[in-house]
Protein backbone atom coordinates (compact mmCIF):
# COMPACT_ATOMS: atom_id res chain seq x y z
CA UNK A 1 0.00 0.00 0.00
CA UNK A 2 1.27 3.45 -1.26
CA UNK A 3 1.96 5.40 2.29
CA UNK A 4 2.17 9.00 0.78
CA UNK A 5 0.43 9.81 -2.61
CA UNK A 6 1.16 13.50 -4.29
CA UNK A 7 -0.87 13.79 -7.10
CA UNK A 8 -0.21 17.29 -9.34
CA UNK A 9 0.69 19.37 -7.05
CA UNK A 10 0.83 22.94 -7.38
CA UNK A 11 1.24 25.96 -5.50
CA UNK A 12 1.61 29.55 -5.96
CA UNK A 13 2.34 32.73 -3.76
CA UNK A 14 0.45 35.38 -5.77
CA UNK A 15 1.96 35.57 -9.45
CA UNK A 16 5.24 33.39 -8.32
CA UNK A 17 4.88 29.62 -9.02
CA UNK A 18 6.79 27.73 -6.42
CA UNK A 19 5.78 24.43 -7.46
CA UNK A 20 4.00 22.79 -10.60
CA UNK A 21 2.58 19.45 -11.27
CA UNK A 22 4.59 17.46 -8.40
CA UNK A 23 3.56 14.06 -7.93
CA UNK A 24 5.26 11.66 -5.99
CA UNK A 25 4.76 8.04 -4.17
CA UNK A 26 6.18 7.04 -1.22
CA UNK A 27 6.15 3.07 -0.28
CA UNK A 28 6.56 2.54 3.47
CA UNK A 29 10.32 1.72 4.48
CA UNK A 30 11.36 3.82 1.79
CA UNK A 31 13.97 6.86 2.27
CA UNK A 32 13.55 9.20 -0.41
CA UNK A 33 15.44 12.66 -1.12
CA UNK A 34 13.97 15.57 -2.65
CA UNK A 35 16.97 17.87 -3.86
CA UNK A 36 17.10 21.22 -6.28
CA UNK A 37 19.24 24.44 -6.02
CA UNK A 38 17.95 27.31 -3.36
CA UNK A 39 14.91 28.31 -4.44
CA UNK A 40 13.75 25.04 -6.23
CA UNK A 41 10.85 24.62 -4.23
CA UNK A 42 11.69 21.76 -1.49
CA UNK A 43 11.12 23.27 1.74
CA UNK A 44 7.13 24.57 -0.12
CA UNK A 45 6.52 20.79 -0.80
CA UNK A 46 7.13 20.11 3.13
CA UNK A 47 5.09 22.93 4.21
CA UNK A 48 2.54 21.61 2.00
CA UNK A 49 2.56 18.38 2.67
CA UNK A 50 2.33 19.44 6.33
CA UNK A 51 -0.58 21.73 6.50
CA UNK A 52 1.38 24.89 6.50
CA UNK A 53 0.30 26.31 3.29
CA UNK A 54 -2.83 25.11 1.51
CA UNK A 55 -2.25 23.95 -2.17
CA UNK A 56 -3.32 25.83 -5.02
CA UNK A 57 -4.27 22.80 -6.79
CA UNK A 58 -3.72 18.80 -6.52
CA UNK A 59 -3.95 16.19 -4.01
CA UNK A 60 -2.02 14.88 -1.05
CA UNK A 61 -3.45 11.21 0.05
CA UNK A 62 -1.56 10.12 3.43
CA UNK A 63 -2.85 6.49 4.44
CA UNK A 64 -5.57 6.58 2.12
CA UNK A 65 -6.83 10.14 3.69
CA UNK A 66 -6.62 13.69 2.17
CA UNK A 67 -4.71 16.15 3.69
CA UNK A 68 -5.68 19.00 1.63
CA UNK A 69 -7.48 21.70 4.38
CA UNK A 70 -5.86 19.34 7.77
CA UNK A 71 -4.25 21.83 10.26
CA UNK A 72 -0.73 20.78 11.17
CA UNK A 73 -1.41 19.92 14.77
CA UNK A 74 -4.18 17.01 12.73
CA UNK A 75 -1.50 16.07 10.58
CA UNK A 76 1.53 15.89 13.10
CA UNK A 77 -1.46 13.23 15.06
CA UNK A 78 -1.84 10.97 11.97
CA UNK A 79 1.94 10.14 11.80
CA UNK A 80 3.72 12.95 10.17
CA UNK A 81 6.61 14.43 11.65
CA UNK A 82 9.39 16.72 10.37
CA UNK A 83 12.52 18.98 11.04
CA UNK A 84 12.59 22.50 9.59
CA UNK A 85 15.60 24.07 7.47
CA UNK A 86 15.79 26.68 9.87
CA UNK A 87 16.06 25.09 13.59
CA UNK A 88 13.03 25.69 15.74
CA UNK A 89 13.65 25.26 19.20
CA UNK A 90 12.13 26.12 21.97
CA UNK A 91 15.16 27.98 22.83
CA UNK A 92 14.87 29.17 26.23
CA UNK A 93 13.65 25.63 27.73
CA UNK A 94 15.89 22.78 28.24
CA UNK A 95 16.76 19.78 25.92
CA UNK A 96 14.89 17.49 27.60
CA UNK A 97 11.47 19.42 27.84
CA UNK A 98 11.93 20.42 24.12
CA UNK A 99 11.45 16.52 24.10
CA UNK A 100 8.74 16.24 26.34
CA UNK A 101 6.64 19.03 24.58
CA UNK A 102 6.36 16.61 21.04
CA UNK A 103 4.84 14.10 23.37
CA UNK A 104 1.66 15.71 24.88
CA UNK A 105 -0.74 15.21 21.31
CA UNK A 106 -1.13 11.92 23.32
CA UNK A 107 -0.21 13.07 26.79
CA UNK A 108 -3.41 10.92 27.94
CA UNK A 109 -4.80 13.02 30.79
CA UNK A 110 -7.21 16.28 30.64
CA UNK A 111 -6.25 19.50 31.31
CA UNK A 112 -8.47 18.86 35.00
CA UNK A 113 -6.55 16.23 35.98
CA UNK A 114 -3.19 18.53 35.21
CA UNK A 115 -4.72 21.34 36.91
CA UNK A 116 -5.63 18.79 40.10
CA UNK A 117 -2.03 16.81 39.86
CA UNK A 118 -4.45 13.26 39.69
CA UNK A 119 -2.61 10.28 40.34
CA UNK A 120 -3.10 9.75 36.66
CA UNK A 121 -1.53 12.82 35.72
CA UNK A 122 1.22 12.09 37.50
CA UNK A 123 1.92 8.62 35.90
CA UNK A 124 1.44 9.86 32.16
CA UNK A 125 3.86 12.56 33.40
CA UNK A 126 6.23 10.19 34.36
CA UNK A 127 6.30 8.11 31.23
CA UNK A 128 6.51 11.01 29.24
CA UNK A 129 9.54 12.14 31.15
CA UNK A 130 11.23 8.27 30.79
CA UNK A 131 10.14 8.09 27.09
CA UNK A 132 12.00 11.93 26.32
CA UNK A 133 15.12 10.49 28.29
CA UNK A 134 15.35 7.49 26.10
CA UNK A 135 15.06 9.52 22.67
CA UNK A 136 18.04 11.84 24.07
CA UNK A 137 20.18 8.56 24.88
CA UNK A 138 19.59 6.95 21.24
CA UNK A 139 21.26 10.53 20.52
CA UNK A 140 23.74 10.53 23.17
CA UNK A 141 22.03 13.52 24.46
CA UNK A 142 20.79 12.09 27.57
CA UNK A 143 23.88 13.85 29.98
CA UNK A 144 22.46 17.55 28.32
CA UNK A 145 18.50 16.80 29.47
CA UNK A 146 18.71 19.77 31.60
CA UNK A 147 20.80 22.19 29.53
CA UNK A 148 18.93 24.90 27.99
CA UNK A 149 18.50 24.32 24.59
CA UNK A 150 19.64 28.02 22.74
CA UNK A 151 23.10 26.80 24.51
CA UNK A 152 23.59 23.22 22.34
CA UNK A 153 26.72 23.66 19.67
CA UNK A 154 24.81 23.87 16.21
CA UNK A 155 24.68 20.32 15.16
CA UNK A 156 23.49 19.33 18.45
CA UNK A 157 20.70 21.55 18.19
CA UNK A 158 19.96 19.48 14.77
CA UNK A 159 20.03 16.95 16.60
CA UNK A 160 17.94 17.54 19.10
CA UNK A 161 15.22 18.81 16.75
CA UNK A 162 15.05 15.05 15.20
CA UNK A 163 14.64 13.63 18.65
CA UNK A 164 11.76 15.74 19.37
CA UNK A 165 10.27 14.96 15.29
CA UNK A 166 10.62 11.10 16.83
CA UNK A 167 8.82 11.90 20.04
CA UNK A 168 5.82 12.37 17.90
CA UNK A 169 6.04 8.73 16.91
CA UNK A 170 5.69 9.72 13.14
CA UNK A 171 5.14 7.27 10.18
CA UNK A 172 6.62 9.11 8.01
CA UNK A 173 9.18 11.42 8.81
CA UNK A 174 10.27 14.73 6.97
CA UNK A 175 13.45 15.90 7.74
CA UNK A 176 14.64 19.87 5.73
CA UNK A 177 18.44 19.69 5.93
CA UNK A 178 19.62 18.11 8.62
CA UNK A 179 23.28 17.78 7.96
CA UNK A 180 23.32 22.26 7.67
CA UNK A 181 25.76 23.06 9.46
CA UNK A 182 27.22 19.96 10.32
CA UNK A 183 31.29 19.37 10.19
CA UNK A 184 32.00 16.00 8.10
CA UNK A 185 32.19 13.75 11.35
CA UNK A 186 28.75 15.21 12.36
CA UNK A 187 27.83 14.06 9.08
CA UNK A 188 29.00 10.87 8.63
CA UNK A 189 27.59 9.51 12.24
CA UNK A 190 24.10 11.51 11.04
CA UNK A 191 23.62 9.47 8.20
CA UNK A 192 24.52 6.49 10.10
CA UNK A 193 21.88 7.71 13.10
CA UNK A 194 18.99 8.18 9.75
CA UNK A 195 19.38 5.05 8.47
CA UNK A 196 19.09 3.44 12.34
CA UNK A 197 16.48 5.35 13.31
CA UNK A 198 14.48 4.23 9.82
CA UNK A 199 14.74 0.93 10.83
CA UNK A 200 14.38 1.04 14.34
CA UNK A 201 11.11 2.66 14.53
CA UNK A 202 9.74 1.39 10.99
CA UNK A 203 10.07 4.63 9.47
CA UNK A 204 9.00 6.08 5.87
CA UNK A 205 11.87 9.19 5.03
CA UNK A 206 11.52 12.02 2.91
CA UNK A 207 14.73 14.13 2.64
CA UNK A 208 15.70 17.25 1.61
CA UNK A 209 19.59 17.91 1.64
CA UNK A 210 22.04 19.65 0.08
CA UNK A 211 25.26 17.76 1.03
CA UNK A 212 25.35 15.02 -1.87
CA UNK A 213 27.49 13.00 0.51
CA UNK A 214 24.36 12.40 2.61
CA UNK A 215 22.08 12.38 -0.86
CA UNK A 216 24.17 9.89 -2.27
CA UNK A 217 25.28 7.79 0.81
CA UNK A 218 21.64 6.95 2.17
CA UNK A 219 18.90 7.90 -0.52
CA UNK A 220 17.66 4.96 -2.25
CA UNK A 221 15.47 7.15 -5.22
CA UNK A 222 16.03 11.12 -5.89
CA UNK A 223 13.74 13.63 -7.18
CA UNK A 224 15.17 16.55 -8.26
CA UNK A 225 13.27 19.93 -8.37
CA UNK A 226 14.40 23.11 -10.16
CA UNK A 227 11.84 26.28 -10.36
CA UNK A 228 9.09 24.55 -8.71
CA UNK A 229 9.23 21.14 -11.29
CA UNK A 230 10.26 18.26 -11.44
CA UNK A 231 13.74 17.33 -13.70
CA UNK A 232 14.63 14.18 -12.79
CA UNK A 233 14.19 11.11 -10.88
CA UNK A 234 15.95 7.84 -10.24
CA UNK A 235 18.49 6.17 -8.41
CA UNK A 236 21.49 7.95 -6.85
CA UNK A 237 23.99 6.42 -9.94
CA UNK A 238 21.42 7.97 -12.52
CA UNK A 239 21.18 11.41 -10.90
CA UNK A 240 24.48 12.10 -10.41
CA UNK A 241 25.27 12.25 -14.23
CA UNK A 242 21.81 13.10 -15.49
CA UNK A 243 21.85 16.09 -17.68
CA UNK A 244 19.77 18.53 -16.93
CA UNK A 245 20.46 17.94 -13.07
CA UNK A 246 24.09 18.94 -13.95
CA UNK A 247 22.91 21.74 -15.87
CA UNK A 248 20.26 23.12 -13.03
CA UNK A 249 22.82 23.09 -10.28
CA UNK A 250 26.25 24.26 -12.48
CA UNK A 251 24.33 26.25 -15.25
CA UNK A 252 23.78 25.48 -19.13
CA UNK A 253 27.74 26.69 -20.37
CA UNK A 254 29.36 24.04 -17.61
CA UNK A 255 26.44 21.09 -18.91
CA UNK A 256 27.49 21.51 -22.20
Amino acid sequence: MTLLHIEHLTHYFGGLRAVQDFNLDLQPGELVALIGPNGAGKTTVFNLITGVYRPTEGKIIFQDQSLIGRHPYEIISRGIGRTFQSIRLFKELSVLDNVRIAHYTRAGYSPWEAILNLPHFTRQEARVCQEALELLNIFGMADLAETTSKNLPYGQQRRLEIARALATRPVLLLLDEPAAGMNPGEVEQLMETILWIRSEFKLTILLIEHQMRVVMGIAERIKVLDFGQTIAEGTPKEIQNHPRVIEAYLGEEVAA
